[in-house]
């Protein structure tokens, strides 16, 4: 999966910047916060986010992923993908994710098309049925195939969608990270009341991002990066983890291979391209031999 700026983030919510030790805060209405801090605080915020958002992360790509879905006490779950991506420009970006293995969700595909403001479109593709169905915004807060990602976290967040401030400064890793804090412009465009990201001082990359919900002062989940390389110019998340920490089930993404910039049609991502995932073929990176993923 296309991991870039903390989806999967949202690698522009890490998808916006997406993605432990942090202070517990409480969380607060939009009114609340932008009467907390003064414009100097929000302006920097909003700069940081701005930079995250605005790492390059070319014209299109398509990557193989391998999924790691994990219990306590329990096997790990191993699923196969293929990401597709295409940034339209005017902050609208188009996203497809077809799954190839094991057979019980091979050819599953999920369709989502982000536009400038609240706006997005999902459909998910269902084989066994043979048709593609629309995903209400009231069914966001949903587990995307058994994972635990959220199909929220899979669209794109815009910077303006949310307050931001500086808290403060981390470690991750022995990296000295930035503390940004986002929380929603309106809350009813979100199932999370805030998310707290650890950004790389440099790169824009987000090491880290927690997730709050409601007036919790602890996480619900926390999205960490590894493995983090330059490719075609690029910075590309190789490794990541996303833990619900509620129930102690993770979902670690390996990306095995990645292509930018082939000139991925616009066709690829229609309701049609959905459902006749031979239209893809020819995109899918075609690096070394890869062997299945061990841990």
């Amino acid at each position: 999966m296309i991991l870039k700026k903390m989806v999967f983030p949202d690698y522009k919510n890490i998808l916006i910047a997406v993605f432990l030790t942090i202070t517990p805060a409480i969380a607060l209405s939009s009114e609340a916060f932008s009467n907390s801090i003064s414009d100097e605080e929000q302006s920097k915020g909003t700069e940081l986010a701005q930079a995250v958002y605005d790492q390059a992360s070319g014209e299109d790509a398509s990557s193989r992923v391998v999924m790691l879905l994990s219990r306590k006490g329990k096997q790990p779950k191993q699923r196969i993908l293929y990401s597709y991506a295409k940034d339209k420009g005017d902050a609208e970006r188009w996203t497809l994710l077809r799954f190839i293995k094991p057979n019980d969700v091979a050819r599953t595909g999920l369709l989502t098309k982000d536009y400038a403001g609240d706006d997005s479109d999902q459909w998910l593709y269902l084989p066994a049925l043979d048709r593609v169905r629309r995903i209400s915004s009231s069914r966001r807060g949903g587990r995307f195939v058994g994972s635990d990602y959220q199909y929220e976290d899979l669209t794109d967040r815009e910077v303006n969608m949310d307050h931001h401030r500086i808290i403060g400064e981390e470690k991750v890793s022995g990296i000295k990270c930035t503390l940004l804090e986002s929380t929603p412009v309106k809350k009813s465009n979100s199932i999370y009341s805030k998310r707290i990201s650890c950004i790389h001082p440099k790169i824009f990359v987000p090491l880290r991002i927690d997730y709050y919900e409601g007036k919790k002062t602890k996480p619900i989940k926390q999205l960490k990066a590894r493995k983090i390389k330059k490719i075609q110019g690029y910075w590309t998340i190789f490794d990541s983890t996303m833990y619900n920490l509620k129930t102690g089930h993770s979902t670690k993404l390996i990306t095995t291979d990645i292509k930018y910039d082939q000139g991925i049609p616009d066709t690829l991502f229609s309701q049609r391209g959905l459902s006749d995932d031979s239209r893809e073929q020819i995109f899918r990176p075609q690096g070394k031999t890869l062997k299945e993923y061990k841990r």
